[in-house]
């Protein structure tokens, strides 16, 4: 939603989930999902995720935000596939496509901490996110199991884990201004009128001239 502070817009991004195509904001949580085998589920969800060596992005943890993308994987019987539910702080994200092509596998030494690549230039047209990280990533549920006792375990032990705070979190604070959480703060400006200081990201600001 555009607003405007006295001559200028900000456009305000608090959806948790992106839009097919809409690119990956730096340092935002948003929810993605990958799949696993029911029998590696426990394991992800207790200890986090182990990096795979390699892939199409290079090697991280692979998720997306079109569950569609992540219900092909693992190649097992449907039975025993589980999509779990992620809440993903993307940090410093690099799309793939075009003239960055040659990034593919080396985005991260370059200083990104994921790597995007659109549906437009997957080939299957479905986007997919390799995060650097493991700690980035928070299983925050079970999208997808068939077998209604495994998903009671599962979600029990998503309970467990979050009772106890990922120390990663702590580095997301709340924006004196704005109240979002967020790994960096947000720049504070002036308003053009009354020089209050103001968060571009607010959902709306009263001029204290106009208030006169």
């Amino acid at each position: 939603m555009p607003l405007e502070f006295s001559g200028w817009e900000a456009y305000c991004d608090k959806s948790k989930h992106l839009k097919p195509g809409q690119e990956p904001k730096k340092s935002h949580g948003y929810i993605m999902y990958h799949g696993t085998h029911k029998s590696n589920a426990p394991a992800i969800i207790s200890s986090g995720f182990r990096p795979s060596a390699g892939g199409t992005l290079g090697p991280g943890v692979y998720c997306s935000r079109n569950i569609n993308k992540a219900m092909g994987y693992p190649a097992c019987a449907p039975n025993d596939r589980v999509i779990l539910k992620l809440r993903v702080r993307v940090g410093k994200v690099k799309k793939i496509e075009g003239q960055s092509l040659n990034l593919k596998t080396t985005w991260h030494q370059q200083g990104y901490d994921t790597a995007w690549l659109p549906a437009t230039a997957s080939g299957v047209g479905l986007e997919e996110d390799c995060v650097w990280d493991p700690k980035r990533i928070t299983v925050v549920g079970i999208a997808h199991c068939t077998d209604s006792s495994t998903k009671s375990s599962l979600e029990s032990l998503i309970k467990q884990g979050s009772q106890s705070q990922d120390p990663k979190v702590k580095d997301l604070k709340p924006c004196k201004g704005c109240g979002m959480q967020t790994e960096d703060k947000h720049t504070m400006e002036k308003c053009w009128s009354c020089k209050a200081s103001i968060c571009p990201f607010m959902k709306n600001h009263v001029c204290q001239k106009k208030r006169k």
